[in-house]
């Protein structure tokens, strides 16, 4: 990552006094603004100008955001090229009592960024871990999205090579609730295309730029989104696809069906993975569909 150099972790000038109000000591995950900077909450300001140190993705991001709030606090860049290193003096701080605020570059932090280690760490030396919530790019497309809420997967990015991504899609395939992804936009028309075949024709909803100026949903099946987006080039910002749960009524498979399915998967992978891979697809055993597909051969 090219961060703009923030501040070094220095263990005296963080130990210093806060503003008025001070917090108890403490690791703070604090959600930021997706997009909308008037969507950070007031409990959010009120943390980041209290801590010692914010632990940052990006500082050039971050100071967007403490400029808008009118703060001027120490920060360190934090991200999975020198969390290793740095988690230590991290831990050191708060075990001496650091007041302490991880943020992300946007959203809520661990959801598809960099601290689940440092929240373990902090946890495991006893130190009080406070989430001060917010801002997610996951629960806002999902209450846009117009498809059930009640039962949710969250699968984070999918892999960028085809194979793997449609094998991921083959695993959540019957998972029996709405699936929440993220997805890069130079490869949503890819990932709509693989959904379409693996998951078949599921209602499902693209947001695009989330609480920004040129935000947009588009909802259809995922046949219909795959016609929408073929051709138009990778569309601007963050995308989070939300795709509608399996069917509670499974269809009756007939071998023919079963049998090209087969044959389709087992052309980019081994006889036992693609049983799996169609399993997946059609909500069923996948010794099973092996039994089917070998016993048509036979016949």
């Amino acid at each position: 990552m090219a961060d703009e150099p923030a501040d070094e972790f220095d263990d005296e000038e963080a130990s210093g006094s806060a503003a008025k109000g001070e917090l108890t000591a403490g690791l703070y995950v604090v959600a930021t603004p997706i997009g909308n900077l008037g969507d950070t909450t007031a409990r959010a300001a009120r943390v980041l100008a209290g801590v010692d140190r914010i632990l940052c993705e990006d500082a050039r991001v971050s100071r967007r955001l403490l400029g808008h709030l009118g703060l001027n606090r120490p920060m360190t860049a934090y991200h999975e090229h020198n969390a290793e290193a740095l988690r230590p003096k991290i831990l050191a701080q708060l075990a001496a009592g650091g007041r302490l605020a991880l943020i992300s570059d946007a959203g809520t932090p661990l959801i598809s960024d960099p601290g689940f280690k440092l929240v373990g760490a902090a946890i495991a030396q006893g130190s009080n871990v406070v989430p001060v919530p917010g801002a997610s790019a996951l629960l806002a497309a999902l209450v846009v999205a117009g498809l059930p809420t009640d039962r949710f997967f969250f699968q984070g990015f999918l892999p960028a090579r085809r194979a793997a991504r449609r094998a991921v899609l083959a695993e959540i395939a019957a998972v029996p609730s709405t699936l929440v992804l993220y997805e890069a936009p130079h490869r949503l028309e890819e990932a709509l295309s693989d959904a379409a075949d693996v998951l078949g024709d599921r209602q499902a909803a693209v947001c695009r730029e989330l609480t920004k100026r040129f935000e947009e949903t588009v909802r259809g099946s995922l046949p219909e989104l795959v016609r929408v987006f073929a051709g138009r080039g990778a569309p601007k910002g963050e995308i989070v696809l939300v795709i509608g749960p399996p069917s509670a009524e499974a269809a009756e498979v007939d071998d023919a069906t079963l049998t090209a399915a087969f044959a389709a998967a087992a052309a980019s992978m081994p006889p036992r993975q693609a049983a799996r891979f169609v399993a997946a697809q059609f909500g069923l055993d996948a010794n099973e569909v092996y039994r089917r597909v070998a016993r048509k051969d036979e016949g």
